[in-house]
């Protein structure tokens, strides 16, 4: 169970809804008076036919079967994360998280993972700033129990007391680890700099301050306000039956709380108002590490703004792997750093573009000054043709790639529907990175590099250090 990592940007905003063929679906449980209703999204060349049911209660449940695999991904995504939270509820997401495995009324913390590892299947979690995740991996003969427990635990968990008392301490030094981790730290100290006192600023976990005193109704609360049905969005990748899926679903939720009466699923959160950010600034935690660890970057764009594709070129040959600018001039040229590259974080509203770097106290003033050239240079003069083709290459094939596994394909799923309302084929994807030109990717890179830079910096320094910085 975690936080989730700072990834990669990955282009993909899904597009128009496509046609499908209706069809109905036993009910089940208390919302006996409606239907469900069933849609065929696509028959993917490069997957298997993805099709979607949205139950009464407003849950939707979404397959891609595969049969040529042997395994199956199961995950339930909840449209809930750290920036839903007030501000002395900061870490209620992430500690519930925690606590959904500890027991139901049906099985033990125990019984939770055993009867998972009695047949080789794998559990886990994770929390982001916009959504929950709870997931599991199975052979195929054994995706009838990864249902039932995966449900039971999202749906009825006990969130007994001394389960809180037991998981407040593991997460107190969860903090601890992280703390522990400066390369982590900077990626959330950057944050705070250009979001500020705003949730998408906060950390994740939250803090000691608002854990400790954080209380059994509070994230009960918490639970059942948030986890409800049309919140929700199941999906499974790998060779399976839809309509089996659909059936085991519902049986499982039968008579738990998420089986309620007949709802619409929630709409993705909107993109306005946009998130005002905070003045360019600079961020100091000083630390007696061995490493600086750095990041400069500004606000970007959220993750239905057009210039995504364009964005992902961009940072594919400022920063985006081994062939990069940054990573050619400041490790391989003058072996400054073990670690630069770029990133791209999206959300519904908001959005970061920044450079990270780890490097040897007495060498990041070099460092900083080497990013910034870079960055300006970028801005003025642009990426030539032959860099765009290799960042679109880059797009493709690790888009492509990233989707030979069940595990990777079940995310898609849930990531089209819970964050954009649809799901785009891999084909039309790729030919919008395709359409990306040369002059678009440049517009962007001079309105976005010209942007005022914040900067976080954990290592041997004081705030004094970077006075004009």
């Amino acid at each position: 169970m975690s936080r989730a990592d700072h990834a990669p940007f990955v282009p993909g905003r899904w597009g128009a809804g496509h046609r499908a063929r209706a069809a109905g679906a036993a009910p089940s449980g208390r919302s006996t008076s409606a239907r469900a209703v069933t849609r065929t999204l696509s028959d993917d060349p490069l997957g298997g036919t993805v099709r979607r049911t949205v139950l009464p209660s407003g849950l939707r449940v979404l397959t891609e079967a595969i049969p040529a695999m042997r395994s199956v991904s199961f995950g339930i995504w909840v449209a809930v994360g750290s920036r839903d939270e007030t501000g002395p509820q900061s870490g209620a997401a992430h500690f519930l998280e925690h606590l959904l495995f500890k027991g139901t009324h049906k099985r033990s913390a125990l019984d939770i993972s055993a009867e998972i590892e009695a047949v080789g299947g794998e559990t886990n979690a994770f929390t982001t700033k916009e959504y929950t995740c709870y997931y599991a991996r199975v052979l195929d003969e054994d995706l009838p129990l990864a249902i039932d427990v995966m449900c039971d635990l999202v749906a009825d968990s006990l969130l007994e007391p001394a389960d809180v008392e037991t998981e407040r301490g593991v997460i107190l030094e969860e903090i601890a680890m992280h703390d522990d981790e400066p390369g982590d730290e900077v990626h959330d100290l950057f944050a705070r700099a250009v979001y500020g006192d705003h949730p998408l600023g906060r950390l994740i976990s939250g803090t000691e301050e608002t854990v400790t005193p954080m209380t059994r109704r509070q994230i009960q609360g918490f639970y059942r306000k948030r986890y409800v049905a049309p919140q929700i969005v199941i999906a499974a990748a790998g060779n399976l039956d839809h309509a089996t899926v659909v059936k085991l679903v519902r049986q499982a939720l039968a008579g738990t709380p998420l089986d309620t009466a007949p709802a619409a699923p929630a709409a993705h959160r909107p993109n306005t108002p946009a998130v005002r950010t905070k003045p360019a600034t600079t961020l100091v935690e000083p630390k007696e590490t061995e490493q600086a660890h750095v990041i400069l970057g500004c606000p970007g764009i959220d993750r239905l703004d057009e210039r995504r594709f364009a964005l992902g070129v961009l940072n594919n040959v400022l920063g985006g792997g081994m062939s990069s600018r940054l990573f050619q001039e400041i490790r391989e040229q003058r072996g400054l750093a073990y670690s630069v590259y770029s990133y791209a974080s999206q959300y519904a509203d908001a959005g970061l573009f920044a450079v990270y770097a780890g490097c040897a106290p007495g060498k990041l003033d070099e460092v900083l000054e080497l990013t910034r050239a870079e960055l300006r240079r970028v801005a003025t003069d642009g990426l030539t043709e032959a860099e765009v083709a290799r960042g679109k290459g880059m797009s493709k094939g690790s888009f492509v790639l990233g989707l030979e596994d069940t595990g990777s394909r079940m995310s898609r799923l849930a990531k089209g529907e819970l964050l954009y309302g649809d799901l785009v084929p891999v084909d039309e994807l790729l030919s919008r990175v395709d359409a990306v030109t040369v002059d678009e990717v440049n517009t962007l890179a001079a309105e976005l590099l010209s942007r005022p830079m914040s900067l976080a910096v954990v290592g041997p320094f004081d705030q004094g250090d970077f006075t004009g910085a």
